[in-house]
């Protein structure tokens, strides 16, 4: 596949716990910026549970000149803390963030306001007007506490029309499950980018456990061929390489408009297929 300046380039971060782990995402940072990535996005705990380490990462990318959105959603706070976070982001220099309902967080209960993604997008849009690019929330396979199908396309849909630019995917491993979405979301009037996230294969029991958790489907086959390897990581890592790889070029292909990939603070195997997919110089 040959370079295009067309396709937009995206990979997200969990903001690290501790100095060691910080020392380590600015090096992998800094090794993945070489693929001239559109933005880096770096997630936010349920509830907002990790909001000053999301920030202090934001901040320092962006003091090192990188583009960088940071991942929010209400959490327990109040409008005037948003506004004010929002404001800071804003005045160190961001100009675009990923706006999430986010995760109820374990042990709130009935204390917990849940503030959906396209109240959240209204929000900023009311107090912000057009100065963040907003990106949002997308589920190919369905998000797992929707009511049906076409309630959840119904959703996104709210969410553009209360001011989001693009939208970025939950992972996927089965390309007709990408491609039947942006069919049905085309035919419900979304005419705006939704890019595939991809998350790329490292850990057979760390990628069921994260998938069980979130509804992203794991086609049987594909299962059953990592379950073969055992403990065989190297196996395990090169299977997915080449699987990661071919379902990237086959949305590519077919018009997905870029990849926003799911890194999990590793260099390595994102790098290696966006080399493969000629997506850099």
């Amino acid at each position: 596949m040959s370079s295009t300046d067309n396709l937009r380039l995206s990979f997200e971060f969990f903001p690290p716990k501790s100095d060691e782990g910080r020392t380590k995402l600015l090096a992998v940072r800094d090794e993945l910026q070489k693929l001239q990535p559109e933005f880096f996005s770096v997630t936010y705990g349920a509830g907002g549970s990790t909001r000053d380490n999301t920030k202090g990462i934001v901040k320092t990318f962006k003091q090192d000149g990188i583009a960088v959105a940071p991942h929010l959603s209400f959490g327990g706070d109040d409008e005037a803390t948003m506004k004010a976070l929002i404001q800071e982001y804003i005045d160190a220099g961001v100009d675009r963030i990923v706006a999430l309902r986010g995760d109820m967080p374990s042990g709130m209960g009935g204390a917990y306001q849940m503030v959906y993604a396209n109240q959240l997008v209204a929000f900023i849009r009311e107090h912000f007007g057009d100065q963040l690019q907003l990106e949002v929330a997308a589920y190919p396979e369905i998000h797992p506490e929707a009511t049906s199908y076409d309630s959840d396309v119904g959703f996104l849909k709210a969410k553009f029309d209360a001011g989001a630019n693009s939208a970025l995917t939950q992972y996927f491993y089965s390309p007709d499950a990408y491609f039947y979405f942006i069919d049905q979301c085309d035919k419900a009037g979304i005419d705006k980018p939704i890019y595939p996230g991809i998350m790329p294969i490292l850990n057979y029991r760390n990628l069921i456990r994260f998938s069980d958790n979130c509804g992203a489907d794991i086609p049987r086959w594909i299962r059953k061929r990592l379950e073969a390897f055992g403990d065989d990581q190297e196996s395990v890592k090169a299977f997915g390489l080449d699987l990661v790889s071919e379902l990237c070029e086959t949305l590519l292909d077919n018009g997905a408009p870029g990849l926003h990939f799911y890194t999990m603070n590793q260099v390595e195997p994102t790098a290696t297929i966006v080399k493969n997919l000629g997506l850099t110089d």
